[in-house]
Order: C-alpha cells, then sequence, then structure tokens
C-alpha cells in the first residue's frame, strides 16, 4: 500500500502538468489567433483603401486626359493666331517708325517757323529806315 500513496501524488502532479500545458497552449492559440485576425483586418483595410485610392486616381486619369486634349485643342486654336501675332508685331514697329518721321517733321516744322518768324516779324514791327 505504500506503492499505492506514493503513485497517487505523482499522477496528480503529471495531471496539473498536462492541464498547465493544455492551458497555455490554448493561450498561446487564443494569442496567435488574434494576432492573425488583427493581422487579417489590417489587410482588409489596406486592400479597401487601395481600391478607395485606385477610384480617386481614375477619375484623376480621367481628368488629366480630359485636359490633355484640351491643351490640344488650345495649341490649334493658338496656332491660328501666329500670323495675327506677326501681322501685329509688324504694325507696331511701322507705327515705331512713323512716330519717328514724325517727330523729325515735328521738329523740321519748328525751325521754318522759327525761320520765318525772325524774316517777316522784325520788317513789320520796325519802321521804315529809308
Amino acid at each position: 500500500m505504500d506503492n499505492m500513496k506514493k503513485d497517487e501524488p505523482q499522477d496528480e502532479k503529471p495531471d496539473e502538468l498536462a492541464e498547465s500545458l493544455d492551458d497555455l497552449f490554448c493561450s498561446i492559440s487564443t494569442m496567435i489567433k488574434s494576432e492573425l485576425q488583427g493581422t487579417n483586418n489590417h489587410l482588409e483595410l489596406l486592400e479597401k483603401m487601395n481600391v478607395r485610392v485606385a477610384e480617386e486616381y481614375k477619375g484623376f486619369g480621367d481628368l488629366a486626359s480630359g485636359l490633355r486634349v484640351f491643351v490640344e485643342q488650345l495649341k490649334c486654336k493658338s496656332g491660328s493666331f501666329n500670323e495675327y501675332v506677326e501681322q501685329i508685331d509688324n504694325i507696331e514697329k511701322q507705327v515705331t517708325e512713323f512716330e519717328a518721321v514724325v517727330s523729325m517733321l515735328d521738329k523740321y516744322v519748328a525751325l521754318l517757323e522759327s525761320r520765318v518768324q525772325y524774316v517777316y516779324l522784325p520788317k513789320i514791327h520796325l519802321p521804315n529806315q529809308q
């Protein structure tokens, strides 16, 4: 019987150890499942964010495409104005030259006016010297 008493406490220890190990493994399993679930949730959120950003960038792509077409149309229209811009530049150059000629003529007329005044005014105001 002595043997029986010794075996009983030893039987209890392995059961306690087995239960502790079982609890440990269950806790670790639960922790790993929670970690995996958290990672899975993050991945799902990231996937939703990627879909949202892709939709937004698709809209930007459509906008950029429309702007590209608009710029091409403006280039075509502005190309037809180049001829008129050249004509305006030529007219501006001619006006500048014309202004220079008018300025020279104005100076010449002023000179002639002063000569005419010099020649005719003293004779009108001076008494006869003969």
